[in-house]
């Protein structure tokens, strides 16, 4: 007689549940760029699989591509690659906010005066000639292409104190 222990029987059903979520991670993993994936320290075959997955132009070459990602996924630890894309995505989410802000911040900057007195005392460490100076030229700027150009530099500088703050 078989001794069968409760707690390694599973269900063909609880199988396939967890089949369908190691490739739905595999998924999210192949969505990202090479670059992203170096910070994830998977093991060769798997990242060699992703990047495979990536590059298939073929929608079904891609979904059974995907199986095999998954199935290399039950070899590794899916719960702290897991929790490692959740905090890589807060991350991302972080940096939209942060991107919608700064075109907020430029817009206003642009196109209301009393705005830079609200920029400087919400950023106190801003340096506030230089800040000046991207406004003055994004506003007096002579024709489109310049005053996009000096819309983006205000942006850039816009964000560089965002991310320092």
């Amino acid at each position: 007689m078989l001794d069968n222990d409760p707690e390694e029987v599973t269900s063909k059903t609880a199988r396939k549940r967890e089949a369908t979520r190691l490739q739905a991670l595999g998924k999210k993993l192949s969505d990202l760029k090479s670059a992203q994936l170096a910070d994830f320290d998977l093991p060769d075959d798997l990242l060699a699989a992703i990047l495979d997955h990536q590059r298939f132009p073929s929608r079904e070459a891609k979904r059974r591509q995907l199986q095999f990602v998954g199935k290399l996924m039950r070899k590794i630890d899916a719960d702290a690659v897991e929790a490692r894309l959740e905090t890589f995505e807060g991350q991302s989410r972080i940096a939209n906010y942060v991107n919608a802000q700064c075109e907020t911040w430029r817009e206003r900057l642009i196109a209301e005066k009393n705005s830079v007195a609200e920029y400087i005392d919400a950023h106190p460490s801003v340096d506030r000639q230089q800040l000046r100076q991207l406004i003055r030229r994004a506003q007096s700027a002579p024709d489109e292409k310049n005053r996009k150009t000096a819309a983006r530099a205000l942006y850039r500088y816009l964000h560089e104190i965002e991310t320092q703050a």
